[in-house]
């Protein structure tokens, strides 16, 4: 049985005000992320249609992490490890998919949907009766759970920020229930690990690392908007473009010497968005 979550993740901002906050938050904690020992190596990031969501933006990613897996997974898996992000971004509606390359049953995929409330909608994601019985929904409050100590800065903690341009925060005990504007992302991940005898540790433990990313990026986003809170989607698009471009740069430098393992996909070919229960997605995960 594929391991199944819907994480529920709200903001004291409205969905339209979270749409140029995303953005940022991602261009930039990538930005940062690739000063270590992983790096965030942006392949394609170009519009797309869609016949039902209608416009959209298709973006691909490389995201190499094998230091920063466990050791028991980094022994299963070559050292020059990387995951392929595949987004297609019709907001309020995302779907997110993850690869790799080289352990074909590791799949992961990601579908989003933003709504003006908190959290209270049954089924934000138009599931099936049989999905909702399988479905296990997780609260992450971005204020008051746990943030690992090596990510913790209290300027960037809810319960002590205060927004100079819009007066939010800090984020008090209940404050998904009295607090304007608020929004919340509804997000429904399905991870497997086909191997026996290791599925469900695996798959344990990469709903573990979407958890602390979106509880991280998430409190980034609320702490960093008086950066971006006055932004067009055309300022963020042009701030995202820059920060991609120096990642890049950096991933490069360092990679310098690696050889390339397989060709980056063409920019003249933008995937189409990926159908309901295809045999042949392979995903990750993400915060999009």
């Amino acid at each position: 049985m594929v391991l199944t979550k819907e994480y529920r993740i709200c903001m004291p901002l409205t969905t339209e005000e979270y749409r140029i906050g995303q953005l940022y938050m991602i261009a930039r904690h990538s930005h940062e992320q690739s000063d270590n020992d992983e790096g965030v190596e942006v392949v394609e990031n170009i519009e797309c249609d869609h016949p039902e969501h209608g416009k959209g933006q298709f973006t691909e990613k490389r995201i190499h992490l094998s230091s920063k897996l466990p050791y028991w997974v980094q022994s299963i898996i070559p050292r020059i490890f990387y995951v392929t992000e595949k987004a297609w971004n019709y907001y309020p509606f995302t779907i997110t998919e993850y690869t790799c390359s080289f352990i074909p049953k590791f799949h992961i995929s990601i579908k989003t949907r933003y709504e003006d409330n908190n959290g209270s909608t049954e089924n934000c994601l138009g599931l099936s009766p049989i999905e909702l019985i399988h479905r296990e929904i997780d609260f992450v409050d971005i204020a008051y759970d746990e943030l690992s100590a090596k990510h913790y800065k209290e300027e960037e903690d809810p319960k002590f920020f205060q927004s100079q341009r819009t007066g939010r925060g800090p984020l008090v005990e209940g404050w998904k229930n009295i607090t304007q504007p608020i929004m919340c992302s509804y997000k429904l991940v399905h991870a497997s690990f086909e191997v026996w005898g290791m599925q469900t540790r695996v798959e344990d433990f990469i709903h573990r690392c979407i958890r602390d990313i979106l509880l991280l990026g998430h409190r980034q986003a609320f702490a960093w908007i008086d950066e971006w809170y006055d932004m067009t989607l055309e300022d963020v698009r042009q701030y995202e473009q820059k920060m991609q471009t120096e990642t890049n740069e950096k991933v490069r430098l360092r990679n310098q010497n690696e050889r390339p393992i397989t060709p980056l996909t063409p920019t003249s070919s933008v995937p189409s968005s990926p159908l309901p229960k295809s045999p042949t997605n392979r995903s990750w995960f993400s915060w999009s």
